[in-house]
């Protein structure tokens, strides 16, 4: 768990919208979920929350559930936002959802989601990233909150990596055969790296031609990987475990194995970095509205902010950035990602997805 329009700059996160906000198999509420009426009152009673893992980590909600103490908190996880849909039209109950810019048809095809009142986020108009397209409906209405944004770049281990790589064709290269790590829990990202690395300017708008090459750029090259890695957890053990050498990756993730003591160094590569933002959503079913909105509220506050720029992500609220420590400042900016290239929902998605199935069947 992505050119941003920051401040309502030229459009960046260009999210095809046609067809995707109407139909569905949600059974819930699909009216604009209520800001709480007494909104800095303490939560009460249960919320139950399915996010990524690093979103549930003790270090992030700590301090939420303090604030909180007469508030259950239940979290669940998941590895991509397509698996927590499906889980949710399953009949898995929870108030709070994590969508991403470029994960969240899933939930918006199936109903999942109720729009967010933004008079209910303290911050609203202080977060980056607030009018996007994704995050933005195309009605106007707001889909998810952001919390978090982060670059996509290079990882590389640099006892093992002589000379930095500076393209995403170092993946690709042979010297590091069955010693390369790429993302697997999402078909956006290693379609898009491939496609850059077969020399496509613009990934994220790769005609489906294009997006057949990139696939077969990935099965060709399918024993160049040790790991389809499906959780950043997954990625440290295989740096530390000296499986993998080199692997796509994000700041945090490298920051996160610097601080236990591993050589690497975090690049973005001359084609491009690509850049995520992730949020949360009050689900069609929530039935703690109240403490949806208090969560929400947390995670774009200064406290929930500095635990996000302290794990080496970017964070959202403009005005909590000289709060943290001048070492994080600039990695913690959202305009530290300006020139990146967005990771959005191609038009043309159920193509990528299909071609990532292939992939991953080794077609």
């Amino acid at each position: 768990m992505r050119n941003l329009r920051l401040w309502g700059a030229a459009a960046a996160f260009s999210i095809a919208a046609g067809g995707l906000w109407g139909c569905g198999s949600g059974n819930g509420n699909d009216a604009p979920a209520t800001a709480p009426a007494e909104p800095d009152q303490a939560a009460t009673g249960t919320l139950r929350t399915l996010t990524y893992g690093d979103t549930a980590s003790d270090a992030l909600l700590g301090p939420f559930r303090r604030q909180n103490p007469d508030l259950d908190l239940k979290t669940a996880t998941f590895n991509s936002v397509q698996s927590g849909a499906a889980k949710i039209a399953g009949g898995f109950e929870t108030d709070i959802v994590q969508p991403c810019a470029d994960e969240y048809q899933p939930l918006i095809e199936r109903d999942l989601l109720r729009p967010i009142d933004p008079d209910g986020i303290k911050n609203w108009d202080r977060l980056a990233f607030r009018d996007d397209e994704g995050i933005l409906r195309p009605d106007g209405l707001v889909n998810f909150v952001p919390i978090a944004a982060g670059p996509q770049g290079i990882i590389y281990n640099t006892e093992e990596i002589d000379e930095a790589p500076d393209s995403w064709a170092d993946l690709f290269d042979p010297a590091y055969s069955g010693r390369v790590s790429i993302d697997g829990g999402t078909w956006l990202t290693p379609i898009a790296e491939a496609g850059m690395a077969l020399g496509f300017d613009d990934p994220m708008s790769m005609t489906d031609e294009q997006v057949e090459q990139a696939k077969d750029y990935l099965i060709d090259h399918r024993d160049q990987f040790r790991s389809l890695i499906e959780s950043d957890a997954d990625k440290q053990n295989l740096f530390k475990a000296g499986e993998i050498v080199i692997s796509d990756g994000g700041r945090g993730t490298a920051a996160a194995l610097q601080e236990d003591g591993e050589p690497v160094k975090w690049v973005a590569p001359k084609e491009g970095a690509m850049a995520w933002v992730c949020g949360l959503a009050i689900t069609s079913d929530a039935e703690n509205v109240d403490a949806a909105y208090k969560l929400m509220n947390y995670f774009v506050s200064a406290a929930g902010q500095k635990v996000i720029a302290e794990a080496g992500l970017t964070m959202v609220n403009l005005d909590t950035i000289s709060r943290v420590p001048k070492k994080l400042r600039y990695t913690a900016d959202p305009r530290s990602l300006e020139g990146v290239i967005p990771e959005v929902q191609p038009d043309n998605w159920q193509t990528w997805e299909r071609a990532w199935r292939e992939v991953k069947s080794g077609a």
